[in-house]
């Protein structure tokens, strides 16, 4: 029988925090045969990227393995000195992070980094070491390699450089890969042509894998076990079929039914169900009355030099109405948002905000407008979209200051009715945001949006940095706000789960131009255009018992 690639036995890992120590880890014992891919999923804060960090001894300082062991083929590495270490990262076990950017140096060719790799654990000059490096580009189905390679990463795409990650991680064909969220940042036809490329070569390749992700569609679609963890432990551990379709443990089932599916209703994801289900939009023309539009965009256009970022976009929002954008990265979702938000000005084109042309007023001068307050952008990142020096108080705060001038008791007595409204607990005001939770700054970023009274939302990507679970409960909360305050929302996503759970309609993005357009619901059942068919196609889903909530 065969040996497993990583055998890890009744591991403990601990952190030394400044209010105690932390069991992060507890009494984990999971085992990843060659040609496996072992899922390791949970919500945020379970132990997932501990658990692969422990497995390659990366831990930061602060952390410390308290029991258990850790065996690389048959190699016992807990106790492993650094240079052991060096020596076998890269060469027997590799890991692709999260943030492939954030990954590559950003001032070096992307040949040398590959090179780097191979020249750390084998023998060879530049010039074998480029044409290995090539051959590698090559692998992993980069188009025209001979150029890449000297390309920078700041030249390539999102779904390049996870690519070039790939390339790297595997460049002295390790016996082992770490993968934690390869591939969160990825639209759907990236993400698929991402996992297909990585699964395909781990079994070629005789490779275990195992995958870090809060993700259960790509888990179903790509793994052959799945491991279920909850505050530090593993509750369950089941074949991916049989887990899917019979989870045993709560942890398990609450996680599968507040992932969003291509039936899935909003009211479903949220565990009170308060929410009434939202009738279907009535359409043009056909009896229904039709609210007039809050925002109408007309022939938009952005151009970057001689790249054309947006190109003849037309669209309109209605009073009350969600209205989906969704499309690969780089479509010209987030220039649209930019645009419509007034932090970038058209190269042509018309914005009309209420009937007036907001986008024949200049960026700079925008922000003295006061169609301004009107409307608000929640961004992508929640951490990055926070001034890391700012309590939630003073995020939440900024707008009423210099807006309405609010100050003193008049003003405490505003932010404390926004943290009540997002149902921030009031007494999490006072924390800066590295003290909060990916959820609890999302609900800032949501607070400080609302604070002035806005009539339309730009929500771009509210939830791609969040875990199901609490994408569940902001999406369940962007409803409800929706619903009470009588906000009109342009939502921008490449989830077109979300999108469909989310907004009445929706419009697809390819390249800057619109390329299909109608009610959520049949884009997602029933897409016309080849590129929609493709980004449908793409969205991992999964089948689940009926009584699975």
């Amino acid at each position: 029988m065969a040996e497993p690639q990583l055998d890890i036995r009744d591991l403990r890992v601990t952190y030394a925090a400044a209010t105690g120590e932390v069991e992060a880890v507890r009494d984990v014992s999971l085992a990843v045969m060659p040609g496996e891919i072992l899922a390791v999923v949970g919500e945020s804060g379970s132990g997932k990227t501990t658990l692969a960090a422990a497995a390659i001894r990366l831990l930061p300082p602060n952390a410390r393995i308290d029991g258990g062991s850790i065996r690389l083929r048959d190699e016992d590495i807990t106790g492993a000195g650094p240079a052991r270490l060096r020596a076998l990262r890269g060469a027997t076990v590799s890991m692709i992070f999260q943030q492939p950017r954030a990954s590559l140096n950003p001032v070096r060719r992307i040949g040398l980094q590959i090179a780097d790799a191979l020249r750390a654990h084998r023998r060879m000059d530049r010039c074998a070491a480029r044409s290995r490096t090539i051959a590698q580009l090559r692998a992993v189905r980069m188009r025209d390699p001979e150029r890449i390679v000297d390309a920078y990463p700041h030249q390539l795409s999102d779904g390049m450089c996870q690519r070039v990650m790939i390339a790297i991680a595997l460049a002295c064909e390790p016996a082992l890969l770490i993968a934690d969220e390869p591939t969160a940042a990825l639209d759907p036809t990236t993400e698929r042509a991402v996992m297909d490329l990585l699964a395909g070569l781990i079994r070629d390749r005789g490779m275990a894998l195992l995958l870090i992700t809060h993700d259960l569609g790509l888990a179903a679609r790509h793994a052959d076990r799945v491991a279920m963890m909850a505050d530090g432990r593993l509750v369950e551990t089941a074949a991916t079929g049989a887990l899917f379709a019979g989870p045993r443990s709560p942890q398990a089932r609450r996680l599968i039914a507040a992932t969003p599916r291509r039936d899935s209703r909003i009211e479903d994801l949220s565990e009170e169900r308060l929410l009434p289900r939202r009738p279907e939009p009535a359409p043009r023309g056909l009896g229904g009355d039709v609210p007039p539009p809050i925002l109408e965009v007309r022939d938009l256009c952005r151009r970057f030099g001689d790249t054309v970022a947006v190109d003849g976009v037309s669209f309109d929002v209605r009073r009350g109405e969600s209205l989906g954008l969704v499309g690969e990265s780089g479509a010209g979702k987030s220039t649209i948002a930019r645009l419509v938000s007034r932090l970038m000005d058209p190269s042509s084109g018309r914005i009309l905000f209420c009937g007036e042309d907001i986008g024949a007023v200049g960026e700079g001068r925008f922000h003295a407008a006061p169609q301004r307050r009107r409307i608000q952008l929640v961004f992508q990142d929640p951490g990055g979209s926070l001034d890391p020096r700012l309590t939630a108080f003073d995020a939440i705060a900024a707008p009423l200051r210099r807006l309405e001038g609010l100050s003193g008791a008049r003003l405490a007595e505003r932010v404390d009715g926004l943290a009540d409204q997002v149902r921030l607990p009031r007494d999490f005001l006072g924390r800066k945001p590295h003290r909060l939770s990916g959820g609890q700054m999302a609900r800032v970023g949501i607070a400080r949006a609302i604070a002035v009274s806005p009539d339309l939302l730009v929500l771009d990507e509210p939830t791609a940095a969040l875990d199901v679970s609490v994408q569940a409960v902001i999406l369940t909360l962007l409803e409800r706000l929706r619903r009470d305050l009588g906000l009109s929302y342009l939502f921008i996503s490449h989830d077109l789960t979300v999108v469909r759970m989310m907004c009445e309609r929706a419009l697809v993005l390819q390249a800057g131009r619109i390329v299909e357009e109608g009610d959520s619901q049949t884009i997602l059942t029933a897409p016309r255009h080849p590129y929609t068919q493709a980004l449908v196609e793409a969205v991992p889903h999964f089948a689940i018992a009926d009584d699975i909530s």
